[in-house]
């Protein structure tokens, strides 16, 4: 019998929120810089890569069985049956070469769905480009894999040298000897999770309203302490939630997509973040804030109130590495309104640090999974609906764009013989949020990758060509930054800087 592993609610998620408008996979496009004299086959190397290792992560060998009639979540279960020839392919780019024609590869490549068929993953090898360089995209299903899981699978597929590591053979497992599952197989299965899932929700309900609570109480005494100190007590009593403003990123989406990517040092990151008293992320967010401030600007539409950010927040617990998704969402202002730059990122710093706070008392108390008898049919067709009634530019919107950092490998990494020089994270967008712009590190860089609806950014290129400028004006003010420190308070709650203001 073949092993089933049920999907959280979480990851289903992934699977009924998607539609061809909305993919729900996420991917990076990489650059190898091959060694001197290689007259080898990419494609083919690629493919032998892969193949010896394929047995040290989950998501190359694991398919999905749905329920019967949708009634509950699908399983995951081993496919034993894999032919590579349908999951890793060969493109060769025509000349003559440039990036903005690799990234509107990537864009198109990016906008097809994944079979469902077939292990959710499939992989590019891409010649074409100059000299020794070769290109490589990947694209794994979001309902098997979040930021931090995808840096373990990393791990398993490249290499930390440029001989490859010996990897042992896997032991021969007993076929299932059929393809798919039976419908009582199913069925039971199914049963059995809920009752477990319902029993867990309600041992967990005391624990997550306490952490609720406590994070509640907490993030007022902060915000009371923080006001106070602002001359914003006032603001306390009418404290609410704040929708997002309306703007050009928050439509419905076509199946169209559009991709860029910049990437810069991350010691010159590193250094310019503690001459502010800031992180890396924090300044990553002050980049990404900075460079949709003037693209919205250049068109004439910056709205007067700030734009924000969804911020996936990971609630995974230290060394956990399983090929799953345990993240919440936060948000953080961005204060595009706020025409000083250190003032924006002052208020940046603080909306993130605010968001934390709220979010690390909800740690190990969120549940990542409920019982899902009837779920998938419900959750497919409003994400149906969505689409086709174009509700998300009825409803007040949320957030303007969704932002995530992901944890950077820190040092090279090699596949095929090659090296690893850029490594550019190419995300997922959704109905009312065309825009992500999702930051990667990797050895001594912080990369940028922007996707977007082709429809809504057509020239995702002009916002991705802000973010080395955002930054070294970021630079010319740390020159500064020790007599504008002082200054430099969250902005204060004030009619915000109109959209045609310098």
């Amino acid at each position: 019998m073949n092993e089933m592993n049920h999907l959280s609610a979480l990851d289903a998620g992934f699977l009924h929120m998607e539609t061809a408008e909305t993919p729900m996979h996420v991917g990076s496009l990489h650059h190898f810089e091959m060694p001197d004299g290689y007259a080898g086959n990419w494609f083919e190397d690629v493919k032998a890569h892969v193949a010896q290792r394929m047995h040290l992560a989950p998501v190359f060998t694991r398919k999905l069985a749905a329920m019967p009639f949708e009634l509950a979540n699908p399983i995951w279960i081993e496919d034993d049956d894999i032919d590579l020839d349908q999951h890793i392919r060969h493109v060769t780019l025509p000349a003559p070469y440039s990036e903005v024609r690799l990234h509107a590869l990537i864009a198109r490549l990016h906008s097809t769905l994944l079979d469902r068929s077939r292990p959710l993953w499939e992989f590019y090898a891409i010649d074409g480009l100059p000299g020794n360089s070769r290109a490589f995209y990947m694209k794994l299903h979001h309902a098997g894999i979040d930021g931090k899981a995808g840096v373990a699978f990393a791990s398993a597929m490249f290499d930390a040298t440029p001989e490859p590591r010996v990897i042992r053979k896997p032991h021969r497992r007993k076929s299932a000897g059929r393809y798919q599952l039976g419908f009582a197989e199913l069925l039971g299965a199914a049963v059995q999770n809920n009752v477990a899932q319902t029993a867990k929700l309600v041992t967990m309900l005391p624990r997550t309203a306490r952490a609720m609570y406590a994070a509640w109480d907490e993030g007022n005494k902060e915000w009371a302490k923080g006001a106070a100190s602002n001359g914003l007590l006032a603001q306390l009593k009418t404290m609410k939630f704040k929708a997002a403003p309306r703007t050009p990123f928050n439509v419905t989406i076509t199946n169209q997509r559009s991709f860029t990517g910049v990437s810069l040092l991350v010691d010159d990151v590193k250094r310019v973040a503690k001459l502010h008293g800031a992180s890396v992320n924090d300044v990553g967010m002050w980049i990404c804030s900075t460079a949709l401030r003037r693209y919205l600007k250049d068109a004439n539409e910056l709205p007067d109130e700030s734009l924000m950010a969804a911020v996936p927040i990971s609630v995974r617990a230290e060394g956990d590495t399983s090929a799953n998704n345990q993240v919440t969402m936060g948000r953080v202002e961005l204060f595009t309104n706020e025409g000083d730059p250190l003032k924006r990122l002052a208020g940046i710093k603080a909306s993130a640090q605010e968001m934390k706070q709220n979010a690390g008392g909800m740690r190990g108390a969120i549940p990542m999974d409920f019982p899902s008898l009837g779920v998938p049919m419900l959750a497919s067709g409003m994400a149906s609906l969505m689409g086709r009634s174009k509700l998300s530019e009825r409803l007040p919107a949320v957030a303007n764009v969704l932002i995530s950092n992901v944890p950077r490998p820190r040092e090279p990494l090699y596949m095929a013989g090659g090296k690893m020089t850029t490594y550019l994270p190419v995300s997922a967008i959704s109905h009312g949020m065309a825009l992500n712009m999702t930051i990667h590190g990797y050895n001594d860089q912080l990369a940028f990758g922007l996707l977007a609806c082709r429809r809504t950014v057509p020239d995702i290129e002009v916002l991705g060509s802000y973010i080395l400028p955002a930054f070294e004006e970021l630079c010319i003010l740390s020159q500064h930054v020790a007599v504008r420190d002082a200054t430099a308070k969250p902005p204060e709650k004030r009619r915000p800087e109109k959209a045609s203001a310098a």
